[in-house]
């Protein structure tokens, strides 16, 4: 578990990292850079789960080396499967990160958010469901790694 004692704020655990793969780890459907090393050392302190309609039809691949489970649906209501799945991993011990309009039902059932402005861009909307705001999928990651960096972003 992920535990982040934040300044002026409740103590904030996190159990589960949700993430949407394309857009946010991935962008045309390959994973970008370093994100398999950083997911496998996040993998010790946290239960990580990739979402994807799989759009490119990549994901079983480029996933395969991942300490992770991927979860599928429907492209139809992309936004409601997301959170139905958050809900379901119990949302106040849930860090999620995306990129979407989709991603919003998601951010609002999570204790924790991080939008990422990849390759792919950024849904204008989205930004203001998050807690935080990154520039890339690999500057998340290492937000999420390091609880100082977590509390001088978030602290009051």
């Amino acid at each position: 578990m992920l535990t982040y004692e934040i300044p002026g704020r409740n103590k904030i655990e996190v159990q589960s990292i949700v993430l949407d793969y394309n857009g946010t780890i991935a962008v045309d459907g390959k994973i970008l850079g370093e994100v398999k090393e950083l997911l496998s050392q996040l993998s010790r302190y946290a239960n990580i789960y990739i979402l994807t309609a799989d759009t490119y039809g990549t994901v079983e691949k480029e996933c395969r080396d991942i300490e992770g489970k991927v979860l599928t649906f429907p492209k139809e209501n992309a936004g409601e499967s997301k959170k139905d799945i958050v809900k379901k991993l119990s949302g106040e011990k849930t860090l999620c990160v995306g990129n979407g309009f989709n991603d919003i039902p998601m951010f609002k059932e999570s204790i924790l958010s991080i939008a990422v402005i990849e390759g792919e861009g950024a849904s204008g909307k989205l930004l203001a469901y998050a807690d935080i705001v990154t520039r890339s999928i690999i500057d998340a990651l290492e937000i999420i790694l390091n609880e100082s960096k977590m509390k001088a972003i978030l602290r009051n």
